[in-house]
C-alpha cells in the first residue's frame, strides 16, 4: 500500500511537508521519494529528511547524506553513525578531520583505536589532541563531562 501526501502549504515551490512511502506502480515508483521542506519517505530529500535513504540539511536514516547526518551510515559535515564520514565524525568507524569512535581516523582522533596526526587512544595520548578535545568539549553543553587523560 503506497502513501503519498503533500501539504498545500509551499515554500520556494516545495511543499512544506511531503510523505512518500511504499511502491506506487501508477507513478512507476518502486519506492516512495518524498521531496519537501520536511520530507518523510523511503527516500527523502528536504531541509529535514527522514527515511530509508535521506539527504538534506538534517538527514536521519539508514543512509544519511547532509549537513548534519544521523544514521547507520552517514556522510556530511557533522555525522553521527555506525559508519560516520564527515568533517566532524562520531561513530563506530569515524573518518573525518575530527573523528571520535571505536576506530577513529582523522587529523584529530579519539577512540578505542586511533590513526591520525593528534590522537587520544589506549596506547597514546598526544598533548595536542588533549588540548584540542579539552577546548572543543568545553564549548559543548554536556550534563556530565568525560574525564580527559593527562
Amino acid at each position: 500500500m503506497a502513501i503519498r501526501w503533500k501539504s498545500p502549504a509551499r515554500f520556494l515551490e516545495y511543499p512544506l511537508f511531503a510523505i512518500a512511502i511504499g511502491p506506487d506502480p501508477t507513478m512507476g515508483e518502486a519506492r516512495g521519494h518524498a521531496r519537501g521542506i520536511i520530507a518523510l519517505g523511503d527516500v527523502a530529500s528536504g531541509v529535514l529528511a527522514i527515511g530509508g535513504v535521506a539527504r538534506g540539511g538534517l538527514a536521519v536514516s539508514g543512509l544519511a547524506l547532509g549537513g548534519i547526518a544521523i544514521g547507520g551510515g552517514a556522510i556530511g559535515l557533522c555525522t553521527f553513525a555506525g559508519l560516520a564520514i564527515g568533517y566532524f565524525a562520531i561513530g563506530g568507524l569515524a573518518l573525518g578531520y575530527v573523528a571520535i569512535g571505536g576506530l577513529a581516523i582523522g587529523y584529530y582522533a579519539m577512540g578505542g583505536m586511533t590513526l591520525g596526526k593528534f590522537v587520544i587512544g589506549p596506547l597514546h595520548s598526544d598533548p595536542g589532541a588533549i588540548r584540542f578535545f579539552s577546548d572543543w568539549l568545553a564549548n559543548i553543553p554536556l550534563p556530565i563531562r568525560p574525564p580527559m587523560p593527562h
